[in-house]
């Protein structure tokens, strides 16, 4: 049954072992939950943007999140209609709907991409390393670590998950880098 809702490693060369494109593509302020083996999924132009995966390797099922602002509370009718938009409502979502297909928090394979620092030279609004802390903290509250994380640069990224394998690739330029 598939769901589908609206630590630099190894490093290799681009397209090296991409086996097939993401056949589950998850847009900007969405999420996907799936977990059918065959099924990649990815998500593009991770800015300043935070693309989370998590994957059960016991029941290998897994998701993807790709957040843009930090909080909800900056426009709450916003954050209804797409609370995936926002760390602090969508990452609770995409818990839920894991742990509603079996998913069990002790074995969830938690990996982080993006932040960067984009067209803000002058760090003004810092959206990256706001998204960067509200994670974090939503993890450090519920006793949950990170597992891999690509984060921060001024640079865009693309982020791969293996439902088959759990692996994680992250596309920086023109490398990808496994989490």
């Amino acid at each position: 049954m598939t769901v589908q809702l609206k630590s630099w490693m190894n490093t290799r060369p681009r397209n090296a072992t991409r086996r097939r494109l993401g056949n589950i593509v998850v847009g900007i302020a969405d999420m996907a939950v799936t977990d059918r083996p065959e099924d990649l999924v990815v998500t593009y132009s991770l800015g300043s943007c935070l693309g989370v995966t998590l994957y059960d390797p016991y029941i290998k099922v897994g998701g993807m999140i790709h957040c843009m602002l930090p909080l909800a509370r900056v426009d709450p009718e916003k954050a209804h209609k797409s609370p995936f938009m926002f760390v602090d409502s969508g990452l609770p979502l995409i818990f839920r709907e894991l742990y509603e297909m079996g998913a069990k928090k002790n074995r969830l394979i938690v990996k982080a991409a993006g932040c960067s620092q984009l067209l803000d030279d002058k760090k003004l609004f810092e959206i990256g390393k706001r998204n960067y802390t509200v994670f974090r903290k939503i993890l450090w509250k519920n006793n949950i670590l990170i597992s891999g994380e690509h984060i921060g640069g001024s640079f865009s990224r693309t982020l791969f998950l293996d439902i088959a394998t759990g692996e994680v690739i992250v596309r920086v330029k023109d490398e990808e880098v496994i989490l």
